[in-house]
């Protein structure tokens, strides 16, 4: 029996960090992509560094309710938008996941798989 990919949504801190850290976002689904997953990214989602909070999140959680699992990027604690999604995540019984490092554990990871 196969089973699908699972959708994953990526959350993690955004606001007033360099970037946005967009690059730590692409760098996680690029990896979870790597893995079979199907990735929702929010740094695809609203690409203007100008975009209001509230709209990002808006756009970020219609996406979210899709997922079947929420994957949390570390910082995910100290960021009032993770944290909303993390509660939602959660009550609606998505499987919750935890990136176990920063992004140099996942390129070891893809070089030892190939």
């Amino acid at each position: 029996m196969t089973t699908r990919p699972k959708k994953v949504y990526i959350a993690g801190p955004m606001s007033g960090l360099p970037e946005l850290n967009f690059p730590a976002f692409h760098a996680e689904a690029a990896y979870l992509r790597a893995m079979g997953d199907e990735v929702i990214n929010p740094a695809e989602i609203v690409t203007d560094p100008t975009a209001k909070w509230e709209d990002c999140m808006r756009a970020d959680i219609a996406q979210l309710v899709t997922c079947d699992c929420a994957h949390f990027l570390p910082g995910w604690e100290r960021s009032r938008g993770a944290a909303l999604e993390f509660l939602i995540a959660s009550q609606l019984g998505l499987e919750i996941r935890f990136a176990k490092a920063a992004t140099s554990r996942h390129v070891a990871d893809l070089e030892t798989s190939s």
